[in-house]
């Protein structure tokens, strides 16, 4: 899939209302892009897919950087840990932290829109995700942007 069509994607993905059931503050999740597995693996196809997958989510950053500024760094590591303890943490983020380490989020019309680069485990696909969210991440773990 073209850079273009994952712009096009999330521009989507934000024009769809907010709210989620009963009026809950909701989320859109999609997949931009999915790898194959890595079951056969000796490790260098995956090494070879995570750079692929980092560059493409960089490339992706560095246009939603020229629309909204800089982003946030989310490390969604801390969360699971949180989660995991017994925490409950609202979606999207319990379900995220759960595969996706981390997020570049931005803010834009009282909504974030992240990146993240999503693996369940070494063997499965990686998948690059985006998500347009009502809901404000774990405020704790949020890094302001970098100058």
């Amino acid at each position: 899939m073209t850079t273009a069509r994952h712009l096009a994607t999330i521009d989507e993905l934000r024009a769809r209302p907010s709210g989620g059931p009963g009026g809950a503050p909701g989320f859109h999740l999609a997949e931009l892009a999915t790898s194959e597995d890595f079951w056969d693996d000796d490790g260098s196809r995956r090494a070879l897919a995570e750079d692929q997958y980092e560059a493409e989510r960089d490339g992706l950053a560095a246009l939603l950087t020229a629309r909204w500024g800089p982003p946030t760094e989310l490390d969604l590591w801390p969360v699971l840990e949180r989660s995991l303890a017994g925490e409950s943490l609202p979606e999207p983020w319990s379900t995220l932290c759960a595969h996706t380490p981390e997020l570049r989020l931005w803010r834009d019309d009282g909504r974030w829109i992240g990146l993240g680069i999503s693996q369940w485990d070494k063997e499965l696909p990686l998948r690059l995700l985006a998500v347009v969210t009502a809901v404000d991440p774990p405020q704790a773990q949020v890094d302001p942007p970098q100058a």
